[in-house]
């Protein structure tokens, strides 16, 4: 009796780990993925009722097969006359009674419970075509439809389709066979298809090469479905070639059949196990077999023969064999010692493997049924139509020309520009006349067109004209669902789109804050800001998944931001046990700021680790399985930093907050952690140079001077704008004037109910843990026993006994998930069982054996 449980030795960590263990839940249900239909597609709202009214319709035509199929069985005599009297054909399903009365002498009665639809029906698939083995077409309509109504599986159902339809050509030929050897009955049990496709083959082979062909068959659907093994033993003793065959193929089956099975609770951090790079990094090691002749018998087995050709193996430890010691044979106490030891070379497994194999790592497969927000959550205002008014354009244009005429500036050109809400207009001077003499008139224009907001711009960047942009006096308003309904929101690329709303020229205006890197929000109080950073968000959230993008919100306010809680399992980041993933508390505040700090400088080992630049080209590598989970690698969403009221924060904390905040913004973004900064006051006490040196993004709405103009976009301009959402995007030396994209409040509720609704993860995502100089952190450095972690004892002696304090070795060893692996982790530090965080080190454990943990473990229950 052979042991064929061989083991792999991994050489970055000397620990004894079996590769097939190494695979996760997520490989398996990939291979499910691979003829993915439409789940993971996000349709619109008329195609969603259009495939569930398609998959009612497969359900009901499966239901009416079903019945005429089993009603035919018990009467087929009666609708077969029918059909022969009546000349057979689908013509009469139409035709009354007395029309066919007219042709036949006798109308015989149709039995069959559908009538003469079920009669038709019936007598063409199972007596026309396939006999009973037609059952199996309302088995796939069945499978079809549900799929359709309730976007779920209850089978495969590609494989549903192919595997069915091959039954029913083998049933159909199979029963032919046999009816054959029984009577001349009519073609009820094989059909026509079954009965000519048999005679055929009895012809040609005779019914003995049919019955081989049918077993042929047989035995082929068999392995490729089951991949049936067969084997033949012509002899009690086995070669050393036929033990390494035997060997190589165990090994293989031992590595296919461990794997482990999907995990839905998990945050998908350790779904992968990348084996090894292309460089090799880890080595396989052959187990040391060796044969021992059993010199005793067990007293049950006494009075047994001892078979001679019974060879045992045994599994040693693995350790490291000098070459040496490889030829020379090891002696036993009695007997000959026969020393069997090979050395089988495997196949090394890389991340091209596992791709083909498994297919790329899918970080949405946790939440896979999610559905995007549809488009009806949000309301059309206005008819999304810019209306020409004539007059308007024309009265406007004479008062230019004519105020300039009076400053004796005569112009060649004039050209009009319409925007939702403001009118550009672009004239071309003459030759001669300096530019800064019509700058110098921007507030005479502004008094002979009686309007508020007049903006020159002098010259147009790239034109070689000069812009003045006059408010119209009918606005239109820019409604979010016209935005984000556009094709070019729709299928855009940028890693993190956000809609802001129209530009002058009236077209839809789209960043990428992936490419700002950082927004700064500054307005006046009731010019638009809250509406912007509600459009930013929701912008987001139509476009993201909640594996690829979370949140951290900060609201001192503590109602601008509170509308977005019901998201939390699915969007949110926050501290570990903090109860709101929404931070109103400025203390909170400063921990978590700090606490982005220490994500942020992980996530840099675990990109330096990786020898990559970015967060994109990180994940791309992750998706390709070449990254190891063991060794600290995860999938890394974005991280986006939302302040609604920076101003707040900066006079209760000052430095404490600035400090993280320059810091994030000098460094996060090519770890994908973005920041939107807003804020009422845009003083150089709250914009202060260090931050506004790293957000060359900035978003202005209608300030109330010029001083704060220039503070958040080193020029003018912001002063003059009309408010309700009109604004200005300074991005570098460009100043782009749009008007924003209105969402009220009912929308975004709708938005988030809509998304909180949903299966989402087991809790928010989680921060890393902060402590401060004080010893004080997010959750404090000391956890009580009703706060400890039911497996914390068994962790402790997990971490002492292999003497590495890793979180992923909880995760690993105790099959749990990231955050509560990295609470359990949070909780031994606190217990002073292992060290603090250092980077990608692995923590220090401060016990050295299980004894002394034990003394401690039980000093902790005696206190409680």
């Amino acid at each position: 009796m052979s042991n064929k449980g061989n083991t792999f030795k991994n050489s970055g960590n000397g620990s004894n780990i079996k590769r097939a263990s190494r695979t996760t839940g997520n490989e398996s249900y990939s291979r499910k993925k691979r003829f993915n239909s439409f789940e993971s597609i996000s349709f619109s709202e008329g195609q969603r009722k259009a495939l569930k009214i398609f998959g009612i319709f497969l359900l009901f035509v499966s239901f009416i097969m079903a019945v005429s199929f089993v009603s035919y069985l018990f009467t087929w005599q009666q609708d077969q006359s029918y059909i022969t009297e009546t000349n057979g054909g689908w013509s009469t399903l139409f035709r009354s009674a007395d029309e066919i009365a007219d042709e036949a002498v006798e109308l015989p009665v149709v039995e069959n419970k559908l009538g003469k639809l079920g009669a038709l029906l019936a007598n063409q698939f199972i007596y026309e075509w396939f006999g009973v083995a037609s059952f199996l077409f309302t088995f796939i309509l069945f499978i079809v439809g549900y799929k359709f109504l309730y976007r779920k599986s209850l089978l495969p159902v590609w494989k549903t389709i192919i595997y069915s339809s091959t039954a029913i050509i083998y049933l159909s030929v199979t029963l032919a066979f046999f009816q054959d050897f029984l009577t001349d009955s009519p073609h009820i049990l094989e059909g026509k298809f079954g009965y000519w496709t048999n005679q055929l083959l009895k012809v040609q082979i005779g019914s003995t090469g049919i019955a081989a062909l049918l077993a042929f068959a047989y035995l082929a659907v068999l392995i490729l479905i089951y991949n049936l093994d067969l084997k033949w033993t012509w002899s009690s003793k086995k070669t050393e070639e036929d033990i390494e065959d035997e060997d190589e193929e165990d090994n293989f089956e031992t590595f296919a059949n461990k794997l482990n099975p999907p995990s839905n609770t998990s945050r998908n951090i350790l779904h992968e196990e990348t084996l090894a790079e292309e460089e090799g990094e880890n080595t396989v090691q052959e187990d040391h077999l060796s044969y021992t002749p059993p010199t005793t018998l067990p007293a049950e087995n006494a009075n047994k023969k001892f078979n001679e050709h019974e060879i045992t193996f045994t599994v040693d430890p693995p350790e490291p064999i000098e070459d040496s010691a490889r030829n020379e044979p090891k002696p036993t106490t009695d007997g000959p010692a026969l020393s069997v030891e090979k050395v089988v070379e495997e196949k090394a497994i890389t991340a091209n493997g596992l791709v083909a194999e498994f297919g790329e790592y899918d970080p949405k497969l946790d939440l896979s049924g999610y559905q995007y927000p549809a488009l009806d959550l949000l309301k059309e205002y206005g008819s999304g139509k810019i209306t020409i008014n004539q007059q308007e354009l024309e009265a406007n244009k004479n008062r230019i020309v004519e105020t300039l005429r009076n400053y004796s500036i005569e112009i060649e050109h004039i050209k009009a520009t319409i925007g939702p809400t403001v009118t550009l207009y672009e004239i071309i001077p003459k030759p001669g006349v300096r530019i800064s003499r019509i700058k110098n008139l921007e507030d005479d224009i502004a008094l002979s067109l009686a309007a508020l907001g007049i903006r020159i711009i002098a010259p147009m960047p790239g034109k070689g004209t000069i812009g003045i942009e006059v408010p119209n006096s009918s606005p239109e308003m820019v409604s979010m669902r016209s935005v984000l309904a556009t094709e070019k929101f729709q299928k855009t690329d940028m890693d993190l789109p956000i809609a802001l709303g129209k530009t002058i020229s009236n077209e839809v205006y789209i960043a990428d804050l992936a490419k700002m890197p950082h927004l700064l929000v500054a307005g006046a109080t009731g010019q638009g800001k809250s509406v912007g950073i509600n459009a930013i968000l929701t912008s987001l959230l139509y476009k993201k998944h909640p594996a690829e993008l979370k949140f951290v919100m900060v609201d001192p306010k503590k109602v601008e931001l509170s509308l977005f809680k019901t998201i939390e399992r699915h969007f949110l980041a926050k501290l570990p046990n903090e109860d709101e993933a929404i931070i109103t508390d400025t203390k909170k505040v400063i921990n978590t700021l700090n606490s982005l700090c220490i994500e942020m400088d992980q996530r840099y080992d675990l990109l330096k680790n990786a020898a990559v630049r970015n967060l994109k080209e990180y994940n791309a590598k992750f998706v390709n399985r070449r990254l190891n989970p063991e060794e600290g690698h995860r999938f890394l969403p974005y991280i986006v930093l939302v302040v609604d009221e920076f101003a707040d924060l900066m006079m209760t904390a000052g430095k404490e907050v600035e400090t993280p905040i320059a810091r994030l913004a000098q460094l996060a973004r090519a770890v994908g952690i973005h920041l939107v900064i807003a804020t009422q006051r845009p003083s150089v006490n709250i914009i202060t140079g260090t931050i506004k040196a790293n957000f060359p993004a900035r978003l202005a709405f209608r300030v109330l001077s010029k001083v704060d103009s220039r503070t958040i976009l080193d020029a003018g301009g912001a002063d003059q704008l009309i408010g309700r959402g009109d604004m200005l995007l300074a991005t570098g030396s460009d100043l782009t004037r749009i008007q924003c994209a209105f969402v009220d409040t009912p929308e975004v509720e709708q938005i988030s109910e809509f998304i909180g609704s949903q299966r989402g993860y087991p809790s928010a995502f989680m921060l890393p843990e902060y402590v401060d100089e004080n010893g004080e952190g997010s959750s404090g450095i000391e956890f009580d026993s009703s706060e400890r972690d039911q497996l914390f004892e068994e962790a402790a002696r997990l971490i002492v006994m292999h003497q590495q304090g890793s979180t992923s070795l909880i995760q690993r060893k105790l099959k749990l998930g990231y955050n509560r692996a990295g609470r359990i982790i949070d909780q031994l530090e606190a217990a002073g069982i292992v060290g603090p965080f250092e980077g990608s080190k692995a923590r220090e454990v401060l016990y050295p054996d299980e004894y002394s943990l034990e003394q401690y473990l039980d000093t902790l229950r005696n206190k409680e």
